[in-house]
C-alpha cells in the first residue's frame, strides 16, 4: 500500500471528517488551555487594568454594576505530535501496518493545525518526519513515511525517549506506535515521558506470529533483532508456556499504562487499520 496513492489519500480524508465530527477535528477530545486570553469559548470575568484591551470590555456588565469588566476567553492551544514509530527488526511483518497507523494520526494532526515530528525507533531515534505544520505540508509528510524502513537492534525504549526530551522539551503528545517487546522493559520510558509532562498514548500492535507458537520439535531460533541463535525442542508444554509469557507481558502493558494513566489501544494486523482509527476518536481520542 502506497502511503501517497489518491485512494488511500481519500481513506484518511474520511478519517479526518469522522475526527472532525466526533472531536472537533483534533486528536483529543478536550485540549482547553488553563491560559486565559482572546478566543472562541467564554471562560470568566475579571477587573479592568489600565493596558487592557478595551474590546474586551462588557459593557453589559458595566451598565448593571458601574464596574468595568473584561471577558476572559480559553484558548485552543496548538499541540506538538510526536510520533515514535516501532522500526526494530521486530516489526518487519507489521511495518506497513504501522505506517498505515503513523499515516492517519499525522493526517488528522496536520489538518488540525497541530506540529507533527515523527521518529523511527529501534536502538536509537531516526528522523522520519521533522517538526511539520499546516495541511500544504500533508504529501510530504506521507512521502517520508512511505520512504521508511525497518532498521537497527532491539527496542530501547529508555533511550529512545531520553533522546526526544534532549532534541525537543516543549511538551506535547507523544504517541508510540510497537509491539512494545522491549528487552529492558517499557516501564522506565513510559515513566520518563510522563515526568516531562507529557501526554502519552500507546498503540500495541502485534500479529499472529507474536501471539501465538506454531512450532513443533527440534529447531533452531534465532532473534531477530540480535541475531543470537539457540537450538531447543518444542512441545506443546513449550508453546503454550510460550503464549502464556506473551500474554502476560501484554496484561502488564496494560495494567502499567492504566496506573499511569496513560492511553492504550492493543490491536492486531487482522484488524482494518480504519477500524482501530475510528475506535481511537470514537472513545475520545488519545486520551487515557
Amino acid at each position: 500500500m502506497l502511503l501517497t496513492d489518491p485512494a488511500f489519500i481519500r481513506r484518511l480524508e474520511s478519517l479526518y471528517l469522522l475526527a472532525r465530527k466526533v472531536l472537533g477535528g483534533t486528536l483529543q477530545a478536550d485540549r482547553k488551555s488553563t491560559k486565559k486570553g482572546v478566543g472562541v469559548t467564554f471562560a470568566d470575568y475579571r477587573e479592568y487594568s489600565i493596558g487592557d484591551d478595551h474590546r474586551a470590555i462588557d459593557w453589559r456588565v458595566y451598565a448593571r454594576l458601574e464596574q468595568l469588566m473584561i471577558k476572559l476567553f480559553e484558548l485552543e492551544e496548538d499541540v506538538t505530535i510526536y510520533i515514535l514509530l516501532d522500526a526494530s527488526p521486530s516489526m518487519a511483518s507489521k511495518f506497513s501496518y504501522a505506517q498505515q497507523l503513523a499515516a492517519a494520526l499525522a493526517y488528522i494532526a496536520l489538518h488540525s493545525m497541530d506540529k507533527v515530528v515523527i521518529y523511527g525507533m529501534a536502538h536509537e531515534l531516526k528522523s522520519i518526519a521533522r517538526p511539520t505544520l499546516g495541511r500544504g505540508k500533508t504529501l510530504e509528510v506521507l512521502r517520508a513515511l512511505e520512504a521508511a524502513d525497518t532498521f537497527g537492534q532491539d527496542t530501547d525504549l529508555t533511550q529512545a525517549t531520553r533522546s526526544l526530551a534532549q532534541w525537543h522539551p516543549k511538551r506535547g503528545m507523544v504517541l508510540l506506535i510497537s509491539d512494545f517487546f522491549c528487552p529492558g522493559g517499557f516501564a522506565e520510558g513510559l515513566q520518563f515521558l510522563k515526568w516531562h509532562k507529557h501526554d502519552v498514548f500507546c498503540l500495541q500492535l502485534q500479529d499472529e506470529q507474536d501471539r501465538r507458537c506454531h512450532l513443533k520439535g527440534d529447531v533452531e531460533l534465532e532473534c531477530v533483532e540480535t541475531g543470537q541463535r539457540r537450538r531447543i525442542t518444542v512441545t506443546s508444554r513449550e508453546a503454550a508456556a510460550y503464549e502464556k509469557a506473551v500474554a502476560d507481558w501484554n496484561a502488564g502493558l496494560q495494567q502499567f499504562c492504566a496506573k499511569q494513566g496513560i492511553g492504550l489501544v492493543s490491536t492486531t494486523t487482522e484488524v482494518p487499520f480504519e477500524e482501530v482509527i475510528q475506535g481511537i476518536l470514537r472513545r475520545g481520542g488519545l486520551v487515557a
